[in-house]
């Protein structure tokens, strides 16, 4: 059952995430088209803004769905009832502390954006209010969704999601092409949002008409203390995220302005789109592993860890270097040349693209095993150490620089809390190991890469349309056929290679 979940779960991931790329990338250049590229740069920068006060949300859905595997595995109701409550008076609170924090940035807006630069005709404030308004409505009824993760029912909130990013998308374009106005196209996705809440809290109550019982016990003090105790440690990690991935548009908008903004957003749309289309496959497993580690020994354990991390390097790999072949005559095609960033660029986005998606693996165990409170303070010190050194940068090697100091603050994780707290604490396997395998894989992925991407570079087209498709064929052959005869007789390779002739 548990397997069964796990390949239902990324399949529809998968699904979803592929519709949501296609329509991403077709209202996108439909938005630039209609509005501009400075509306597009203060678009993205609101969204990055407005996603940082998740840092609110504490973690405490994520505490929540770790405290709920254990009653779902042992068929107990009242404590599944019991979460549930406290998760939906948590969220409640959550989205008043959202809405008052959100309004106290309204004065910082001018120090953010430089509002005398801004040309486009447009109210700053209120296009942030209406942002505001659209992530206090994502908590609202949206805590149902945990008890169908908990359940290991992923998929039926990827096919809802992806309704929802169909009609959200038809409607705002539709909005753009008839009025051209900003201000509804914000609107319409607010509406829709609490939509899509509706729809998944209908969903969850019929296929849990428990949740809907007024008899329900009180939470466990000791389950509560859990929950709070992770919730404090996972704090800090919400600060470290807060700070790493929300501050690099703010840096770029500060230094390099809302133009440069908008050039990177369209590299980020196409980056953080494959990052979510292949990371959900393993995202997807978070249940899954979350039951195996109450059920199974250590030994079994690493041994679905080995196989979880090998098919995310190899994932990571691919994705990776396809990013660096293609990414470049894509957006020419797509959007046009002007917008175009420098290929030095590219390379460092597509680097810290790779040490985030290997984040994966240790990441998906990590959270499962509910381990927040013993690295509480190194996110804080990664975000730290991202800022400083991506202002320093920005302001010597420009754009590059902001992403060179996001992969720096990553060795923070990289050599104390995946070997500390994932290598050693859950599989008890030594920090020599670690590193041999980490270090291996990252060799393995930069000499895939250059002979790669220096094949591409060998074969030059006049047609921009040709050169797209012989690039394609280079990204998806050259590295996996690579990968192919190093890993033909590797254990792992072989589990799946059996995986997929059982299947046929």
């Amino acid at each position: 059952m548990r397997k069964k979940n796990s390949i239902k779960n990324m399949i529809a991931s998968m699904g979803s995430n592929i519709v949501t790329i296609i329509i991403g990338l077709a209202a996108q250049a439909i938005f630039i088209k209609i509005l501009g590229e400075e509306y597009l740069g203060l678009n993205g920068l609101f969204s990055n803004i407005i996603s940082m006060l998740g840092i609110v949300e504490l973690g405490i859905g994520n505490a929540i769905i770790y405290n709920l595997y254990k009653p779902i595995a042992n068929n107990n109701i009242e404590e599944i009832k019991s979460l549930m409550r406290f998760y939906k008076k948590s969220y409640r609170i959550i989205a008043l502390f959202v809405l008052i924090i959100g309004l106290l940035i309204i004065p910082l807006l001018q120090f953010i954006v430089d509002l005398d630069s801004v040309t486009i005709s447009i109210n700053v404030y209120f296009v942030y209010i209406l942002f505001l308004i659209d992530i206090v409505c994502s908590y609202l009824l949206s805590y149902k969704r945990s008890i169908l993760y908990a359940y290991q029912k992923n998929y039926i909130v990827n096919i809802v999601h992806m309704g929802y990013t169909i009609l959200l998308n038809i409607l705002q374009l539709l909005i753009l092409y008839v009025t051209k106005n900003y201000y509804l196209y914000l609107v319409i996705k607010i509406i829709v949002r609490l939509l899509e809440n509706i729809i998944i809290t209908i969903i969850a109550n019929k296929k849990y008409n428990y949740l809907l019982d007024k008899d329900i016990k009180a939470l466990d003090k000791k389950i509560e203390k859990d929950i709070f105790t992770k919730v404090k440690a996972l704090f800090f990690h919400k600060i470290g995220s807060f700070i790493v991935l929300g501050s690099d548009n703010i840096i770029i908008s500060k230094f390099l302005g809302l133009t440069t903004v908008g050039l990177y957003s369209n590299y980020y749309l196409i980056i953080n789109a494959v990052q979510t289309l292949f990371g959900q496959t393993l995202v997807a497993l978070i249940p899954s592993v979350g039951n195996l580690l109450v059920t199974e020994k250590k030994d079994k354990v690493f041994d679905v860890f080995k196989k979880v991390r090998f098919m995310n390097f190899w994932i990571s790999t691919f994705a990776s270097i396809a990013l660096l072949v293609i990414m470049q005559s894509f957006i020419n095609i797509w959007i046009g040349e002007k917008y175009l960033l420098s290929v030095a660029v590219l390379m460092v986005l597509v680097f810290n693209f790779y040490q985030k998606m290997m984040r994966n693996s240790y990441g998906t165990f990590k959270e499962a095993a509910g381990i927040y409170n013993e690295d509480k303070f190194v996110p804080v010190v990664e975000s730290l150490i991202n800022i400083i050194v991506s202002i320093i940068l920005v302001k010597k090697i420009g754009l590059a620089g902001v992403f060179v100091g996001t992969i720096i603050s990553g060795l923070a994780l990289w050599c104390f809390s995946y070997p500390k707290y994932v290598y050693k604490k859950l599989f008890e396997r030594s920090y020599v190991d670690y590193a041999k395998e980490t270090i291996g894989y990252i060799l393995l992925f930069v000499t895939i890469a250059a002979i790669t991407y220096y094949i591409s570079t060998l074969i030059n087209f006049s047609n921009i349309y040709l050169e797209f498709i012989v690039n394609c064929l280079i990204s998806v052959i050259i590295p996996n056929l690579i990968l192919l005869i190093v890993f033909f007789n590797n254990g792992n390779f072989k589990y799946y290679l059996n995986l997929v002739k059982k299947k046929l």
